[in-house]
This record gives C-alpha cells, structure tokens and sequence, in this order.
C-alpha cells in the first residue's frame, strides 16, 4: 500500500514539474512524499513456507529442540493420557528422522533447554500407577547426550510441575511457571475436575554444579507458556492462566520480562495478538516467533495456524505467513534460519479414543534468503 502511494506521488510531482504550477503548491506535494517515505515500513524479510519429511509418528503434546544442528523431538501423549516417550532425531542435511532411546520416563508437558551440546528434560506429568487417569507432576531432572543417544539422573527440582518453560542464560537453565498442585494439598494429581493451580515459580539449574537455586517468582502465574531469551533478558509470552487444563483454563496475551543480572521482574511488554496456549516457539535474529497454539470457547474448540514474531527492541509484534495447518501441542525449533514446525494436534485439546486428530506434517518457514 505504501508502495502504491509513493509511486501515485511521485507521478504527482512530476505532473506539477511539468506543468510549471506554483510552488507552494510543489513544496506540499514534496513535504507529502517525504513523510511518507519515513512513515513507511522497512521491508519485510523474506519467508516463506516449504515441506520435509513428515515425522514417522505424528502425536499430540510432543516438545522440540535443535542440538548439533539436528531437531530432537521428545514425547507424545496417547488417547487416556498415556506418554508415549518418543525420541527422535532429525537431520536436516539428509532430510531423515532416526528414532532413538525412548525417555527414561515416560512424561508429558515436560520442559527442555541446552547447554553445550545435551539437552536437558525437567519435570513433567505422568500417568499414576493406579486409579482413575491423572497428570501427576514430578520433579526429576534427565540430561541427555544426542550423540551417545544415552540418559543420566540429575539432581532433581525443588517443585514438582509440568508444562512450564526452561530457557538458558549463561549456560544455566531458568525453569518458570507451569502447573502444579497447591501447598498443602492432599492430592497426588491434577485432574479438571479437582482443585490444582498455575505457579509462578522460579528456579534456576547449573548443569555445571548439578545445583539447584531460587529465583523471583514470576508476576503472572502460568502454565502452557512460550519462553526465550533475547539480549540476555527472558520473555514470557502467552499461556493458560488458573487451571492446566483448556476446559477449565482462560488464556492469556501477557508478555513479561525477567532480568537475570538484577533478578527482577520488568514492566508488561506488548501483549500477544491473540490470546492462546499450547504453543511452539523459537528464537532468531533477535525475536521470538510464537506458532499455533488452542482456545477454547462455549461455542467452538479451535486452534491456531498463526505465526507471530516478538520484538523485544521495539516491543512490537510481527504477523508471519500462517502455518499451512493449524495445530496446537506441537514441536518446533530454529535450525540455522528454518524455523521446524512438527507434528500436533489439529483441533482444541480432546483425549478421548475416536476423537484425536494428530499430523505428521513437519513444515518449515525461512526467514530471509535460500
């Protein structure tokens, strides 16, 4: 549109040269071009969408993360709540998936970070062992070598929760929000029909020392968040406030900001575009891009096919090209400029036999060239 306006503009200047008309009249159609050659926007990376190579076991509530130059995609939640423990790897150079060693325990909604090459899987929910179906949180802490496709134990979270966020500052892992039950609480598990609560919890592991500290609680108690790290700073972005489930929950579009060095909580930054939960995320360049994600209203069970980009700089949003299929409990990381979007579920969360929709599509969006 601007574009458009320029050039009618410019052909307006040049119409008045020609015609010699007086030039107050020049000077307001010049003033004119100049403010809107500033007001106009810079252009827009390049970015768009292609296909690769659909993951071989399309799930629902599976979590992704690049390592080496590879994406590492944890989990999977069957029909009656039961983790399914997937691990695989995918290897962008030969378009190929490789299964490898399942999780040491089976989990959902668990948390994943990156510290000089293993990754690491905090927390989480799992099915209890007996009486009706549940998540049950636990605490443990699993580090996970890609290249020697092996586990090891390690010291375990003050708090036990489940979908919440872990982002790495100088090589130590922030662990924040999630769901959990409350202090004091005789249950064992989080149910929708039964009282649990979002946290604002905050805790911080150095893989270094194998320790674990406390950090300021985030304002904004949540579960089902997106979490990155620019310049330094941790943006909280989105999720599901109150229960940890859609049904029983209400999302959210707040945005807030943590400064590690002064360990403190900032001012609100601009809210999402759309309020939602459930989604994947990945950092480049400088923003955070948010896709998909679910919302659940009295009259529709919807996801999302939206991709939105976080701009710390300008506390601004950015709209991207929609994924070509909406999709919530999905997995997505950046290698290099290619944001990997995997798998998922394509309607509002529903864990019923008969009624789950999951994909293997694995989509990727380039920002930039090539």
């Amino acid at each position: 549109m601007h574009a458009i306006i320029a050039r009618s503009t410019m052909a307006a200047i040049a119409r008045l040269s020609r015609s010699a008309v007086n030039s107050a009249a020049c000077a307001s159609v010049l003033a004119l071009a100049l403010l809107l050659s500033i007001a106009a926007p810079a252009p827009a990376q390049a970015q768009k969408w292609s296909s690769a190579a659909p993951i071989p076991v399309g799930a629902e509530e599976v979590y992704g993360i690049a390592a080496g130059g590879k994406l590492y995609v944890f989990g999977g939640l069957a029909p009656g709540w039961k983790p399914m423990g997937m691990v695989f790897e995918y290897d962008p150079a030969a378009d190929r998936w490789t299964r490898k060693r399942d999780m040491p325990s089976f989990l959902h909604h668990v948390a994943l970070a990156t510290v000089n090459g293993r990754i690491y899987l905090f927390g989480g929910f799992e099915l209890p062992a007996k009486g009706a179906a549940a998540w049950a949180p636990v605490n443990n802490t699993w580090e996970y070598d890609p290249v020697a496709d092996t586990w090891r134990p390690m010291a375990p979270a003050p708090v036990a929760r489940g979908a919440h966020n872990a982002v790495v500052v100088d090589n130590r892992i922030h662990l924040i929000g999630g769901a959990g039950l409350h202090a004091g609480s005789k249950e064992t598990a989080l149910h929708p029909a039964r009282p649990h609560r979002a946290l604002g919890t905050h805790e911080v592991f150095d893989p270094a020392t194998n320790a674990w500290s406390t950090r300021a609680e985030m304002p904004t108690a949540r579960n089902h968040a997106a979490a990155g790290v620019v310049d330094g700073r941790i943006f909280v972005i989105g999720g599901r406030i109150g229960s940890v489930f859609i049904t029983t929950a209400s999302n959210t579009d707040i945005v807030e900001e943590y400064d590690p060095a002064t360990d403190s909580w900032g001012r609100l930054r601009a809210p999402m575009p759309n309020p939602r939960s459930a989604v994947a995320w990945g950092v480049h360049g400088g923003r955070i891009y948010v896709v998909g994600g679910e919302v659940r209203h009295s009259d529709y069970w919807a996801t999302f096919a939206a991709v939105d980009a976080f701009d710390p700089k300008s506390n601004s949003w950015i709209r991207m090209p929609p994924m070509p299929m909406p999709r919530h409990g999905l997995a997505a990381d950046f290698i290099g400029n290619r944001l990997h979007v995997v798998s998922g579920q394509v309607q509002s969360g529903t864990n019923t036999p008969g009624l789950v929709a999951s994909t293997d599509r694995h989509d990727v969006l380039t920002i930039g060239g090539n």
